[in-house]
Formats: structure tokens, C-alpha cells, sequence
């Protein structure tokens, strides 16, 4: 099956078909799809993958700062589907870690502790692996 012909489609569904696309190794589709999604409907599942795709360097060039620009932005979005939590985590740990982004501990611990607190347990894991007890702190 061809995803292709979902790159031009209107229907918000193709989102998904980004995902199958690139798990069957139509990486290019992918990357057209998933650009398409975020264009249209500032689609955070769409910046999640796409981020992932940069940052492996599947089918493209490796950009850290691609990868990283993706999550901040939906860090900051508010998706209904709870895909914004997701982000806040990867988004996070680029911060605590400096992975495409200037290292700002502070801030990727603000960022990892509402992913937390939104439901992320990996976020907090995170966390106490750092040494940071994310249960005493509290976002700013």
C-alpha cells in the first residue's frame, strides 16, 4: 500500500498515515505527511515523529536543532489528544541535557516536572535519576 496519496489529502486522519508510512519504511512520505499535518493543524503528533525522524537522521540529514525546535514548539501547544505532555518531556530533557539547545537545567526541570505532572512517569523518572525529587517541586 501506498501512503502517498495522503499527502495531499484535507482530512486530519493522514496524521496517522504518517505513522504507518514511516514504520513501512516510506520515510520520505512520512516527512511530507507529517510537515503537511503540522502546517494545517499544528498536529503535535506530527512534531513528535518528525522530531524523532530528525533526530535519528532517517532519511535525512541529522538535526538536533530541527529535532529539538519540534518538541519546544509542541511543548507549548495544548493538544486535547495529551500529546503536548509527551513533548513537554522530550522538550525537557533536550533542555536538562543540552541535546540541540543550549543546556538549561532549571528550565528542563520546570518542563519534565508538568510532563509529570500531566500523567509522564517517565519524566519524573527522569528526574530522580538526576537527583531531583520532582514530587517537592513545583512548576513556575
Amino acid at each position: 500500500m501506498s501512503y502517498t496519496v495522503y499527502i495531499n489529502s484535507n482530512k486530519r486522519i493522514k496524521c496517522l498515515y504518517g505513522y504507518a508510512a514511516d514504520k513501512t519504511g516510506d520515510h520520505e512520505t512520512a516527512i511530507r505527511i507529517f510537515e503537511d499535518c503540522i502546517n494545517r493543524w499544528n498536529d503535535v503528533y506530527s512534531m513528535l515523529w518528525l522530531a524523532q525522524i530528525y533526530e535519528s537522521g532517517v532519511s535525512v540529514t541529522k538535526d538536533l536543532q530541527k529535532s529539538t525546535a519540534l518538541m519546544k514548539r509542541g511543548a507549548l501547544s495544548q493538544d486535547e489528544a495529551g500529546y503536548s505532555s509527551l513533548a513537554r518531556y522530550h522538550y525537557g530533557i533536550a533542555l536538562f541535557t543540552g541535546t540541540g539547545t543550549s543546556q538549561d537545567k532549571k528550565k528542563g526541570t520546570e518542563f519534565l516536572i508538568k510532563a509529570a505532572r500531566e500523567g509522564i512517569q517517565e519524566a519524573c523518572d527522569f528526574l530522580t535519576a538526576e537527583g531531583v525529587n520532582c514530587a517537592d517541586k513545583k512548576p513556575e
